[in-house]
């Protein structure tokens, strides 16, 4: 049996940049030996302090009861949940194009709970602070590998770590794996910082 590579991504469920990202390191697992693992992040805290429109600032204060739901499903069933869980969020939130309405927010959580055969009780999370300490830690791990000046999504393998890649569609079967190679090569190189260019396309999921 191939030994398989753990694959972390931090991740906030409202983010389309993560869920793109997400999307193809499930496509990626198809044609490379790597096991994905997911990890939580909060655009809330990545942004509390940052100079960003307050309509932006406040979707995010919403969204974080996204983020609490997912961290107190695991804390009650285990991390095994986490992936099942993101996808039925991210599926409500982005491929049904849900997310940037947040009074339908605790319906998406309740949808998303139920096709995961979790516990309807879990939602009540969305209003609780309870968790919020986990997902600072695990927010705050992320962050610690990459740097304050990034955003959602975070991938770490091994001791290779960055920010991204920030992509609009989701490449399928080797195109996915060839992309992954590339990732590696350039961030694998301890000099390397930055790649960019102005993003012309918003993401889609088909």
């Amino acid at each position: 049996m191939t030994t398989r590579t753990p694959a972390d991504l931090w991740f906030d469920p409202s983010c389309p940049f993560a869920w793109a990202t997400s999307r193809w390191l499930i496509e990626v697992e198809q044609v490379r030996p790597i096991e994905p693992r997911w990890r939580l992040m909060s655009l809330k805290l990545l942004n509390q302090d940052k100079d960003v429109p307050q309509e932006y600032k406040e979707r995010t204060v919403r969204a974080m009861g996204l983020v609490r739901v997912i961290a107190a499903a695991q804390q009650k069933y285990g991390d095994q949940v986490t992936g099942p869980l993101y996808t039925e969020f991210g599926t409500r939130l982005h491929n049904e194009g849900r997310s940037k309405r947040p009074e339908l927010y605790r319906e998406i959580a309740e949808e998303s709970l139920a096709a995961v055969g979790l516990d309807a009780e879990v939602v009540a999370a969305m209003e609780s602070e309870e968790f919020d300490d986990a997902i600072a830690a695990s927010h705050e791990e992320g962050i610690g590998l990459v740097g304050e000046d990034v955003g959602t999504p975070i991938i770490r393998v091994g001791a290779n770590a960055f920010f991204g890649p920030v992509i609009t569609r989701v490449p399928r079967g080797e195109e996915a794996g060839r992309l992954w190679d590339g990732v590696l090569l350039v961030t694998a190189f301890e000099d390397f910082f930055e790649l960019k260019r102005t993003r012309t396309r918003s993401p889609r999921f088909d």
